[in-house]
Order: structure tokens, then C-alpha cells, then sequence
């Protein structure tokens, strides 16, 4: 049973359903929004986005979803009556890069937090300076990183769960229905390095085994040499790819099989920005993707899920509502708009005013505990645990259906949990 603290009904209490707050506040002239607010200067959030490297596909469409939270969140009357402004800066999709980003945050521009990092490597090699420099640093990268106990307690994920949570309530699904003899491909790095922990040992634990572990540099361009490691006795093949390659991957991979493939079960990221109807994907009819997201809206759509679609401007089959061909990362943006508002309502608990209330703001955001279901959260209700920095919630398993990801197992919240590995709250602010 979670025990709900007082500031997470505090939390609820200050905040408004978003269309009503919206439609109240924008009646309003501009200025007089923010008249009620101690100070009119706006709260300055870092964007730290993968505009360029591998990441740059997430990156663009972490800003879409950046953006319209922001302008939601602004047209309701901001944090505590003041305006939120957006300070982007391209970090590469790089660990050093990502660091002097993070500086460039607290000593040049002057931010209140630090935001929206999604590239494990990036998140590893940036957090650091985040903890040096007291900036609440909130990411938006699925790695295990944080809960681990790696980083530090000014590192926080409350929009979007971890890989380790995941992995584990997919293995059952995995071996019940596709089979109990595994070969994973991955990217060489600490995003793929968690999968393949991770679901080993979520594998094992259902009575499965991995035969063999691949994996592959994230910058590769051509994979077909990599797939004669695969053992002939493999029963379902895991595959989690990332970076711009990822459409030749998907190609490659039913090129080198054909119709003698084995079990399919893949992340979504080997797809994420990529037309499921592009020529050369027919193979993947009848395959089955981990969503964090479902890309497509589903029979039972909620109305939170409507809305969300309809302020990012993505379509119902996950695309851009201008572009039909501009596919969206929506298995993972909406951790964007759930932090954001997490913010938000942190901010609004601690009464925050500027940088000597960011201890106040973190001790707010890890008395969080249940998060409805609500247009705030449109992904799924989550459940925050103050002492990993790590949120817990649903997960997706989908099949390739007449071109469509059609959802066929949802997990509960219950199947994602796990001990916990550390507690930040015993770490000084």
C-alpha cells in the first residue's frame, strides 16, 4: 500500500486541472497572468537537448514536447505566478560536451534547473557537475543510472521509468509467449549495457537464458556483419538500437533472416522516428515492441492522451499532424511534459522563488509519491520513490498488426518495482 504524504496532497491541491487553469488564465491580458507573482522575472529551465550526434531525432521532437508544456504551463500562469522561458543548448549527444552545458546553465545563463537529458552516456557524464554546482538536474533518459546510486541527490528521473523496471515486467510476457532462448542486440554503450544486465537476468529468472550477447557501436552504419553471431538455436530475438542508423538496422535485419526469422521482441527505439510502412519493414508484421508510449492511438484512448496528441501536434498514428512522414519519438517524449509538470508542482510546494530554494524544491519532489492518471501525466499513473529519484509505471507490449502497433499487454505499476539500491535522502543538499 503507498502511503500518501502530505505533500503529495499538497501537491494535488496546488495543481489546477490544466484546462481549466489554461482557459481561466487565458482570459487574462498577458501581464496581468503574472501580477499576483513576488517577482515577475521569469524561471529559467536549461534545456540540455540532443539537437546534434546520435540523438538528434529524440532531441528535436524532446523540444516539441518541451515547448508545448511550457506554453501550457505559461498560459495557466506559470510556476507560482511566474512565466517559465526555455534556455536550449545543444549538447551533442556527447558526455563532455554535456558537462560544459550544465555549467554553462548555472554560471552563464543563470538557470534554475537543469532539464530533458536522455542519452545515458550523457546523463553519466553531465550529472556530476550538476551535483558540484547544487543544480536540481532533472532527466528524461530510462538509464538505471539514477536509481544505482551512481549519481547524486540533485539528480533526478520522476518523468520516465528506468530500464531495470522495464526489462523485468517484460521477461514473463517475453518468455511465456515467445520462448525461453534469447539472443540480444544492443548499442555498446551504458543504455545497452543495461539491457543486456537487466533482462539477462530477468530472463533467467523466468527459466530463460541468453545465448548470446550482442553488441554493437552506437555510431555503426551497417550491421549485416553481426548477425551470423546469432545462434541457430535462438528462439526470440531482443533487439534495442538507437541513433540515426536504426531504419537500416530494422532492413538489414529482415534481409539477412527472411521468412525464417526467429520470435521477434524488440524496444521501441529500434523504430522510434521510423515509418513502420517504409519499404523493406513488411517483415516486421506479427513482431512484438516494448512502448514506453503507444505510438498509435489505441481503441481505448484516453481523453488525457487526446490531449497531450493534440497539444504536441502529433497525429493518431504518431506523427506530425503537418508532416504525416515526420514520425515522433512518442515512446519516450511525453517524460518531458510528466517532468515538467512534476517541476511545476514541486516548485508550487516549496513556494519556490529562486536558486537558495532549490534544497526546498528537491525535498518537495521526493515527498512525491502517487502521480494519477491525469493530463498532467498522460502516459499512465506513476508512483515516485523519494529515495532512488526514480519514478515507477506502466509498460506496453505491442504487435505489428496491418502495419499498426497494436497494444497487447499492459503491466502494472506492482510488475516494474524492485529494492531499492540507494537513498539520496541520506546525502547532504
Amino acid at each position: 500500500m503507498t502511503v500518501k504524504t502530505k505533500a503529495t496532497t499538497t501537491r494535488r491541491g496546488a495543481m489546477r486541472t490544466l484546462a481549466g487553469g489554461a482557459a481561466a488564465a487565458a482570459s487574462l491580458p498577458l501581464w496581468a497572468r503574472y501580477t499576483h507573482a513576488q517577482s515577475a522575472a521569469p524561471i529559467r529551465i536549461g534545456f540540455q537537448q540532443h539537437r546534434t550526434g546520435i540523438g538528434a531525432a529524440y532531441g528535436r521532437w524532446y523540444g516539441r514536447a518541451t515547448d508545448a508544456a511550457v506554453a501550457l504551463i505559461n498560459e495557466g500562469g506559470g510556476i507560482n505566478g511566474r512565466p517559465l522561458e526555455i534556455v536550449a543548448e545543444d549538447d551533442g549527444t556527447d558526455p563532455k560536451r554535456g558537462a560544459e552545458v550544465v555549467e554553462k546553465f548555472a554560471t552563464q545563463h543563470n538557470c534554475d534547473i537543469g532539464f530533458g537529458t536522455l542519452f545515458s552516456h550523457v546523463v553519466i557524464g553531465s550529472a556530476p557537475r550538476a551535483g558540484e554546482l547544487k543544480l536540481p538536474y532533472f532527466v528524461v533518459s530510462e538509464g538505471h543510472h539514477v536509481a544505482s546510486g551512481m549519481l547524486n541527490r540533485y539528480t533526478l528521473q520522476p518523468g520516465i521509468t528506468d530500464v531495470k523496471s522495464q526489462v523485468q515486467a517484460m521477461a514473463p510476457y517475453v518468455a511465456n509467449t515467445l520462448g525461453k532462448k534469447v539472443t540480444m542486440v544492443f548499442p555498446d554503450f551504458a543504455f545497452g549495457h543495461d539491457h543486456r544486465d537487466y533482462f539477462t537476468a530477468a530472463i533467467q529468472a523466468q527459466g530463460g537464458q541468453v545465448l548470446e550477447h550482442i553488441a554493437i557501436p552506437p555510431t555503426e552504419t551497417s550491421f549485416t556483419k553481426y548477425f551470423p553471431k546469432i545462434p541457430r538455436d535462438t528462439e526470440v530475438l531482443y533487439h534495442v538500437m538507437v541513433g540515426p542508423a536504426v531504419l537500416t538496422f530494422v532492413k538489414e535485419l529482415g534481409e539477412f533472416f527472411g521468412p525464417s526469422a526467429p520470435a521477434l521482441f524488440g524496444f521501441i527505439d529500434s523504430l522510434e522516428a521510423v515509418d513502420i510502412a517504409s519499404p523493406g519493414l513488411e517483415f516486421l508484421e506479427g513482431t512484438y515492441f516494448w512502448e514506453g508510449n503507444p505510438r498509435y492511438a489505441q481503441a481505448d484512448q484516453t481523453s488525457h492522451d487526446k490531449a497531450y496528441r493534440e497539444a504536441v501536434g502529433v497525429d493518431e498514428n504518431g506523427a506530425s499532424v503537418s508532416d504525416p512522414k515526420d514520425v515522433s519519438t512518442y515512446a519516450h517524449m511525453f517524460g518531458c511534459w510528466e517532468t515538467l509538470f512534476t517541476v511545476k508542482a514541486g516548485m508550487e510546494t516549496a513556494g519556490y522563488r529562486g536558486p537558495q530554494d532549490r534544497p526546498a524544491l528537491i525535498e518537495a519532489i521526493e515527498a512525491m509519491t502517487d502521480m494519477p492518471l491525469s493530463d498532467e501525466h498522460p502516459q499512465g499513473a506513476k508512483r515516485f520513490n523519494g529515495r532512488t529519484h526514480q519514478v515507477f509505471g506502466h509498460q506496453y507490449i505491442s504487435r505489428v498488426e496491418n502495419g499498426k502497433l497494436v497494444v497487447q499487454h499492459t503491466t502494472s505499476i506492482e510488475d516494474t518495482l524492485y529494492p531499492d539500491e540507494v537513498d539520496y535522502t541520506t546525502q547532504p543538499l
